[in-house]
């Protein structure tokens, strides 16, 4: 892992290892083998940044299922636009299908809540939401809590397996974090 990466003027440091990532993919795995043993799910990828994680994870599924993609954006930068764009919408039936969407991260909720209407609205007959990372300390909207979460992080900008900065790093195999240098007090 490195010691850091930049992108223009933004420095990064080490946060999430491989082995860790590795280690939330299979515990993630783990119980969605036991809650949808004998189901045939779709899961619902939001592109771009869960295509890492979810690729992963349907490697150590042990179900039948389906893979489909939404493609969605609220991020300009470093920081939510407030607003969800819907670039490629819902292309498969889920009408009385269990649906678990597959996300990077939730942290205000507003995109989950997004696509949990809208599932809810084409007769989905359950959905659940996998995270890759989760802000509980941010979340918004109740209903877009992850059931499912590889791992809770603090309030910090994240890069790095399929997470990104205007359409960067998200090649790095591990995930780095912004980094924040401690305001110094200065007493005269």
């Amino acid at each position: 892992m490195k010691e850091e990466v930049r992108y223009g003027a933004r420095t990064f440091v080490p946060a999430i290892t491989r082995n860790e990532i590795r280690e939330a993919v299979i515990r993630v795995a783990d119980r969605l083998n036991k809650d949808y043993a004998g189901r045939e799910p779709i899961f619902l990828v939001v592109l771009n940044g869960a295509f890492m994680f979810a690729a992963d994870l349907v490697k150590e599924v042990e179900f039948e299922c389906q893979i489909s993609f939404v493609k969605l954006s609220s991020y300009a930068g470093t920081e939510s636009t407030g607003k969800v764009k819907e670039l490629i919408g819902i292309e498969v039936d889920v009408k009385d299908r269990d649906v678990i969407i597959v996300e990077d991260i939730v942290e205000s909720g507003l995109t989950m809540h997004r696509v949990l209407e809208q599932l809810r609205e084409l007769g989905a007959a359950s959905v659940e939401i996998c995270a890759f990372v989760h802000k509980p300390m941010k979340l918004q909207f109740e209903d877009a809590r992850p059931k499912y979460i590889g791992m809770n992080i603090k309030d910090r900008f994240i890069i790095g397996y399929g997470l990104d900065i205007d359409g960067y790093a998200r090649n790095l195999p591990e995930v780095y974090e912004l980094e924040v240098k401690e305001d110094r007090i200065i007493k005269g």
